[in-house]
């Protein structure tokens, strides 16, 4: 498993041994994927632009005539693997990530718990998008913390913050573009939304690794509490 630790904010009470309880951090886990979730559905919902990974999966369901759904698992389990093959060990987090972030976005959607909001004012679509990559951020901290196994996607990051060091919200901007460009060069849909998610995911995460005290070991510039 990925070596992240948490920490909590100083004179914060914690029971004895809490990490070790896998109840709660399983209940952690899928909080964060819920959330992880809610975020994107709110970018979707703002009609602002495809988040990078998406351009990427719409570009290769085109190439290969395959469904969107079916590019982002077959895209997931060979990220999983690059990541395993630089170290990193998938947990229970990586499959739940692999596995639930669809049917939260599809039970959302289905539950109309975030509006449709084409045809609404742009200004209100980008605040809606804005939202979303908060939110993305928040849930990743999230379901980190929980220190169950990152995502395949965040499970990259994280690998690559350990081996050549740097911010976690640069080498994820770094990531997020390498899939934009692979992902326009297939054929995929770009818009504003794209870059906003491309340049903003980053940094949202960094804020939330801040404000709940995940630290990722092994890099020379850690995101502490």
């Amino acid at each position: 498993m990925l070596d992240i630790r948490t920490e909590a904010p100083p004179n914060a009470p914690q029971p004895p041994g809490w990490r070790e309880r896998l109840p709660w951090r399983l209940a952690l886990l899928f909080c964060g994927l819920a959330c992880f979730s809610l975020g994107l559905v709110f970018t979707l919902q703002s009609h602002v632009g495809l988040g990078p990974w998406d351009v990427f999966h719409q570009g290769l369901a085109r190439r290969l005539g395959i469904s969107f759904g079916s590019a982002s698992i077959a895209v997931g389990f060979a990220i999983l693997l690059l990541a395993w093959a630089l170290g990193a060990k998938p947990g229970v987090g990586s499959v739940a990530n692999m596995a639930c972030v669809g049917a939260f976005v599809d039970l959302y959607l289905k539950l109309h718990l975030v509006p449709d909001f084409a045809g609404r004012p742009f200004a209100v679509r980008l605040l809606i998008d804005l939202l979303g990559v908060a939110t993305v951020g928040l849930g990743t901290a999230i379901y980190i913390k929980a220190n169950l196994g990152a995502g395949p996607r965040d499970g990259l990051m994280l690998t690559l913050a350990r081996r050549i060091g740097g911010p976690v919200s640069a080498i994820r901007i770094g990531i997020e573009l390498a899939a934009l460009g692979i992902g326009f060069l297939l054929g995929g849909t770009a818009g504003l939304g794209t870059l906003i998610f491309a340049l903003g995911v980053g940094p949202a995460i960094g804020v939330a690794f801040r404000l709940l005290g995940v630290q990722v070991q092994g890099a020379r510039a850690k995101v502490q509490g």
